[in-house]
């Protein structure tokens, strides 16, 4: 039997999800189609490949065997797809970039119109995540991540490294002692399931007891917290040209070995061939390098 690249693509967002709901907003498709087009290629093959529950869906053993050929197949048609768009003279077209949500808010959205004025054809798509996506399956086309990429199929096209600083809102500064620690300070952090996410691990290890004073699973809920005066976020002083005013101040702390942060620009290897992906990426050195400078 044949098992099309839909089907494939539809069994391995079940099985990386974990549920049937998750999948069908990851293939931006209605749950009953899901199920539907399950049953479909669970007939043909002739075997139950989900064990369902109220918990989600898990992989039988049947689809255990599948699992592995399934994501090689899906980089292959990453591969495959790249490969087609390469032809394209044109920088035009939509570029995915994946970021965390405080690079996509402070540097890439702003980073985006630039990009439209200085070239009409092509726009970005701003994927803002927590969790990587996949580089090489096609997910998205470039990546800001904290993170260098481990895998051979994924390339390093820069690294940007710049100093984390303390801040909070005016207000909040006005009321704390002047030599503030940072144990003495009430703190704006990641809620779970975001909770092994940065800065909370690090802010863990360099104080006792850590307890935030207020805590939310979104970057602009947070921010906007720190902003109202409920407590300190640690930040990256990354001064760009695109940088927006802003109602907090920094406080001189010293954050020890968490004192500077790194992004690193990752593609997939073959990413860089497609016109519109290669200057996107170009657009973003030179962005680099103007932060490097101090420009």
């Amino acid at each position: 039997m044949d098992i099309s690249w839909d089907d494939a693509r539809l069994f391995l967002a079940i099985a990386e999800t974990g549920s049937f709901s998750a999948a069908a907003r990851r293939l931006r498709i209605g749950q009953p189609t899901v199920s539907r087009r399950l049953a479909a290629l669970e007939y043909a093959v002739g075997s139950a490949l989900f064990r369902r529950s109220v918990d989600g869906a898990a992989l039988t053993s049947a689809g255990e065997r599948l699992l592995v050929p399934a994501k090689k197949m899906a980089e292959w048609a990453g591969e495959l797809h790249r490969a087609a768009e390469s032809a394209d003279s044109s920088p035009r077209g939509i570029v995915r970039v994946t970021a965390t949500p405080y690079m996509s808010f402070d540097f890439v959205a702003p980073f985006a119109a630039f990009v439209a004025q200085k070239h009409p054809g092509l726009r970005l798509e701003v994927q803002s995540q927590i969790q990587y996506l996949d580089l090489g399956r096609g997910e998205a086309d470039l990546a800001l991540r904290g993170r260098p990429p481990t895998s051979a199929d994924l390339k390093l096209v820069d690294t940007l490294e710049v100093p984390n600083g303390v801040f909070v809102s005016k207000e909040l500064k006005a009321r704390l002692p002047k030599k503030v620690t940072l144990q003495q300070l009430p703190w704006v952090a990641w809620a779970p399931p975001f909770e092994a996410v940065p800065p909370n691990p690090q802010l863990e290890s360099m104080i006792p007891g850590f307890a935030p004073s207020f805590t939310a699973d979104n970057y602009l809920v947070m921010l906007a917290a720190a902003e109202a005066g409920l407590g300190a976020m640690v930040m990256a002083r990354m001064a760009h040209r695109f940088t927006r005013p802003t109602q907090l101040v920094p406080l001189e702390m010293d954050l020890g070995p968490f004192s500077r942060s790194q992004t690193h620009l990752v593609c997939a290897r073959s990413a860089l061939d497609i016109p519109r992906v290669r200057r996107v990426s170009e657009l973003l050195l030179e962005e680099f390098q103007r932060i490097r400078v101090g420009r």
